[in-house]
């Protein structure tokens, strides 16, 4: 019963996907950006092909302009401006703004796992080193937004066909500030208002892991 309702589901957003080409687009280039980025990893870590792993690498950056070059092929041939539309300019605001913190996370872990290189050290989870990683995550959201609503703003003067579509991507623009608004409350500002409490240690410890990033 159970593997039937879990066909079922995986059949409707299969399906939801393939009418959709932006959805099917984003979820494509987030799949095809970690496993270029575990590909290359694996290369540089386990194969010790240096040159390899810069190949794929290289071509983790190259996904987000995948994302973009579909989309605008998506609105040039007339297709209704969805939320998806909005989607994928912040997907690709946030990867720009972010991708490098990410890659180099996952090289930390790697280069741990693999390499025998030291453990990546989290930030503590209270007091003012957290509190200053919040806030420089959240400084980097901002810029990806601004980043999206630029995409937005481009795609609507070079990759539209009709005035429809073009107020159709600039009415997504609230949906970025209602994206960061929602980090800003569940990041900073929720770390800001929950006390101080961390120990000595753990800033020791936040100290190491903020000058590593």
């Amino acid at each position: 019963m159970i593997s039937t309702n879990v066909w079922r589901h995986a059949t409707d957003v299969w399906a939801a996907l393939r009418d959709n080409p932006i959805a099917l687009a984003i979820v494509a280039c987030e799949i095809g950006f970690w496993v270029l980025l575990g590909l290359g990893l694996l290369a540089r870590y386990v194969l010790r092909a240096r040159r390899l792993s810069a190949v794929l690498l290289i071509g983790v950056p190259v996904v987000d302009v995948v994302l973009l070059i579909v989309t605008a092929l998506d609105l040039r041939r007339g297709a209704e401006v969805t939320a998806f539309h909005g989607l994928a300019a912040i997907y690709l605001g946030v990867s720009v703004a972010l991708g490098h913190r990410m890659v180099r996370w996952a090289d930390r872990w790697a280069a741990y796992r693999f390499a025998g290189g030291p453990r990546p050290v989290k930030p503590p989870k209270t007091g003012p080193i957290r509190r200053a990683h919040e806030w420089k995550l959240f400084g980097l959201a901002l810029i990806g937004g601004v980043l999206a609503a630029g995409v937005l703003l481009a795609l609507g003067q070079f990759a539209t066909v009709n005035d429809a579509q073009r107020d159709g991507l600039l009415s997504r623009i609230p949906l970025i500030g209602a994206v960061i608004g929602i980090w800003f409350v569940t990041g900073p500002l929720w770390v800001s208002l929950s006390g101080d409490d961390s120990s000595a240690d753990d800033a020791r410890r936040g100290s190491d892991a903020d000058a590593r990033h």
